[in-house]
């Protein structure tokens, strides 16, 4: 029994033993997942706070970058609304008052807006706080008095100092301080309506819209804003009227209906017709052009701008207002300032058609208004005359460039001839330092005082192409130019203007270049009106002309007259008014100068190199292709021998073929084309060349040339003899320089006649070889040509056998330094060419092909001056 009891109690203590195991088991595992479950929160906790904060750091970071977004937005925004405030509103417009001075608005530009205060768009950006007013909107303000008054000041200050003097009338309406309130404007002679005077005003302004809208605007322009725009030149048609109307409560409650009904008119047309209102106090009509600012305390709002304030500037200082004012009276008394040369520019360049002619202005009135000046049937031709420092070239600069940005290349062809000792028409050309050049200049000449002869060429030019347009017209049935570019569409048929400065060089003296001239001039002058040429002759006296005497049918031709200050002989003989007109104005008359017709002009400063320049690069740029570059003769330059005349290439053979009668180059020939002087050197009796005079150089040079361009021609040989000690550096280059080539202390023998032999020879009046006369007399028939110099004439007849010798041998020479009357036995008329050396000038005659001698350039070849 009591072994049973104890294994049952054994048993039971077992099951409390397991029992108890089983529950601290569970406990662990109860604590255990506790843990676990504590650990898990843990970490849930933690997640979510690290979710939090980096929740917290992108808020931030999204925060700073919409503010670095909306800072850097808001910073390019207010850069926008800067940069477009200062195209709106430059120089005195937008400027503040401590930078502020008036500045004049190009010709034809629009008003723009005019500053009142800045703008503030957040905490760092502010921008210039803008209205419009002139040919845009009246303006009504409203708060105190002051505050308003002193912004109205501002404003009329920074209008009157963008517009030129008298461009803008000024009327006030001050019944509370009776024309105080802008009594600093005083000076200009502003209009003051007293307390009574406002029904009047208010009629006669409405009586200038209309007047405006019937004569001025007559229904071709909206506004006068539009007709000024579209008339670049000459000041505006109808200047501003401004009327500031400060009226006081009073004042406001005692118009009239009809002064109300005046009011609203003047408020819906107005502003078309350049009236403009300035209210403080009273109210104006709901309108398009009707802008309102409310003024309180240094800040105001506009109905343009919304709700944001603008920080009012300033008012202007009393002084400067005053200063300006007086300033600007001075400069209405005085009148305008003359026009500058960018004044003459039309609006488009290039846009005007020469077919029925030229017109172009070279200056502007006392008023301000631009004169043009006409070329075509009538009148065809110009005159201008003034003495020396009266303008004459400053006037030519002006008209040529109102004439060139009018007339494309197509339309216009400019020779210019300058007879001054100088370089007047030079930057018309290419230069060493400028490439560029004016388009429509076909040919310049400068520093030809000395060679008249250039002159000559240049109306041989200008003959030439008016013979070529008479035929063209003929065979059209065309009288005149503009029916000939009709018939004609497809030809090349610009105006030409020939320009010729100091023109009386070319007419003086009683030689046959000046008759020559007269002639040509005559010619031109009678029928170049009909076929589009026209002269522009300018000297600085014509009284001395004696090549005119007589010629009244030339003189007759030159109905545009223009007279420099103290000009005499241009206007008629009853017309005195060149004598009282000042300095930079001319007087202008298309009636062949008589009294009555004259026009009188302020010329503009057009002498300015940087200036010209710019203009001349902006058209040469522009030019169409296929512009040739103009030619240029300098009287001062001496020309080089072109590569084309230099031998290249392998050295000719026997079997290279050659002319019959190839062609010596000697010198450049004056005329337009710039073409070489040729000898031809065929099997004909006399083919030789003699150089005559004592300038070593540049027979040197004219021998040089020759042989040069003779071996450029095809296979030759040359002998050369030098028997003068100064020439023989000059010979030894020559010889380097030649294919083909002998020194020989002696004249050659007659050659065979297989390939043609030069005899080139220096000083061969040293020479006492016998085969001298054989050579010259038998040489040409076998090829062999002796070209050669000889100090004078007497040493050349010397050589050929004393004074009964006869020069037939001699076809052709090239005087230098030697007097006309000594070439007469060298020449076919008695008594010898009208020729008077000059330097670096020579007179070439070849009997076979010249009636008369010309004047050539000898080249610069190897001449120790090279």
């Amino acid at each position: 029994m009591g072994s049973h009891r104890n294994a049952l109690v054994a048993a039971v203590r077992q099951e409390l033993a397991e029992a108890r195991g089983a529950a601290r088991a569970v406990l662990a595992e109860a604590e255990t997942a506790r843990g676990e479950a504590q650990e898990r929160r843990r970490l849930v906790r933690d997640a979510y706070s690290m979710c939090l904060h980096q929740l917290a750091e992108a808020r931030d970071a999204a925060r700073r970058d919409v503010e670095r977004r909306f800072q850097f937005e808001s910073s390019r925004l207010a850069g926008n609304v800067r940069h477009l405030a200062a195209l709106n509103a430059t120089g005195a417009a937008g400027l503040p008052w401590r930078m502020w001075a008036p500045s004049e608005p190009e010709p034809g530009t629009r008003p723009g807006l005019l500053r009142i205060g800045t703008l503030t768009l957040d905490d760092t950006a502010a921008v210039p706080a803008l209205v419009p007013f002139l040919d845009a909107a009246h303006l009504v303000f409203s708060g105190p008095a002051d505050d308003a008054d002193a912004v109205i000041t501002g404003l009329l200050l920074r209008a009157l100092g963008t517009t030129r003097p008298g461009d803008m009338q000024l009327t006030v309406y001050d019944p509370e301080h009776l024309g105080g309130t802008l009594a600093s404007f005083a000076p200009l002679g502003i209009s003051f309506v007293g307390p009574g005077g406002l029904g009047a005003a208010l009629d006669e302004l409405v009586e200038h819209i209309c007047r405006v809208n019937e004569t001025v605007l007559a229904g071709e322009h909206q506004s006068l804003a539009d007709l000024t725009a579209a008339t670049t030149t000459g000041p505006r048609a109808e200047p501003w009227r401004v009327i500031v109307l400060l009226a006081d409560a009073a004042s406001a409650q005692e118009l009239t209906s009809a002064q109300r009904a005046q009011l609203d008119r003047i408020a819906r047309t107005g502003v078309s017709c350049g009236v403009h209102l300035v209210v403080r106090g009273l109210e104006l009509p709901e309108h398009a052009s009707v802008r309102r600012l409310r003024v309180s305390d240094q800040t105001a709002t506009c109905d343009l701008t919304g709700d944001l304030e603008i920080r009012l500037d300033p008012p202007p200082p009393a002084d400067r207002v005053t200063a300006f004012c007086r300033a600007t009276a001075e400069r209405l008394r005085a009148g305008p300032p003359p026009a500058r040369l960018s004044d003459l520019e039309p609006r488009e360049f290039w846009a005007e058609s020469s077919a029925h002619g030229l017109v172009a202005p070279i200056g502007d009135s006392t008023d301000g208004t631009l004169i043009d000046v006409p070329l075509g049937d009538d009148p065809p031709h110009a005159l201008i005359g003034g003495p020396s420092g009266s303008g004459k070239t400053n006037l030519l600069y002006a008209w040529l460039a109102a004439l060139s940005t009018r007339y494309g290349p197509e339309e216009l062809a400019l020779y210019l001839l300058d007879f001054k000792e100088g370089v007047s028409f030079a930057r018309f050309v290419p230069g060493p330092r400028d490439p560029g050049w004016l388009p429509q200049v076909r040919l310049a000449g400068i520093n030809v005082n000395g060679d008249r002869e250039f002159g000559l060429a240049m109306l041989r030019h200008l003959g030439e192409e008016l013979r070529t347009r008479a035929q063209a017209a003929k065979r059209v049935d065309a009288s005149k130019l503009a029916e000939l570019r009709a018939e004609d569409p497809t030809g090349h048929w610009p105006r030409i203007v020939a320009v010729i400065d100091e023109f009386q060089v070319l007419l003086s003296g009683r030689d046959a270049v000046a008759d020559e001239a007269v002639t040509l001039l005559e010619d031109l002058a009678r029928r170049g009106r009909s076929q589009g040429i026209h002269l522009i002759l300018a000297s600085q006296d014509v009284s001395g002309i004696e090549a005119l005497w007589g010629r009244s049918g030339l003189i007759g031709q030159f109905t545009l007259r223009i007279a420099l200050p103290k000009a005499r002989r241009i206007l008629a003989d009853d017309n005195l008014a060149a004598a009282v007109i000042p300095r930079h104005h001319a007087v202008v008359n298309t009636q062949s100068g008589t009294s009555g017709a004259n026009q009188i002009v302020r010329l503009p400063d057009a002498g300015d190199r940087l200036v010209w320049r710019s203009l001349q690069r902006r058209l040469w740029r522009d030019r169409p292709d296929g512009c040739e570059e103009p030619r240029l003769f300098d009287g001062d330059a001496v020309p080089k021998l072109p590569e084309t005349c230099r031998p290249a290439g392998p050295v000719p053979t026997a079997e290279t073929p050659v002319g019959s009668s190839p062609g010596a180059v000697l010198g450049e020939r004056i005329d337009v084309a710039a073409r070489p002087a040729r000898l031809r050197l065929g099997r004909m009796p006399g083919r030789n060349l003699a150089v005559l005079g004592t300038r070593t150089d540049e027979a040197c040079d004219v021998l040089a040339a020759a042989a040069l361009s003779l071996a450029a021609q095809g296979p030759a040989h040359f002998s050369i003899v030098c028997l003068d000690t100064d020439a023989a550096r000059a010979a030894a280059r020559l010889i380097a320089e030649l294919p083909s080539a002998d020194w020989c202390t002696a004249l050659p023998p007659l050659s065979d006649g297989s390939v043609p032999h030069y005899v080139i020879g220096y000083a061969l009046d040293a020479a006492t070889d016998p085969m001298m006369r054989t050579l010259l007399d038998d040489g040409p028939e076998q090829r062999m040509h002796v070209l050669g110099w000889w100090r004078s004439v007497a040493r050349l007849r010397d050589s050929l056998g004393g004074p009964g010798a006869r020069l037939d041998p001699i076809g052709a020479w090239v005087a230098l330094d030697v007097q006309g009357a000594d070439l007469a036995p060298l020449y076919p008329q008695p008594g010898g060419p009208a020729w008077y050396p000059r330097t670096r000038r020579a007179l070439f005659f070849d009997r076979s092909v010249h009636r008369t001698p010309e004047v050539i350039v000898p080249y610069e070849v190897n001449s120790d001056h090279a």
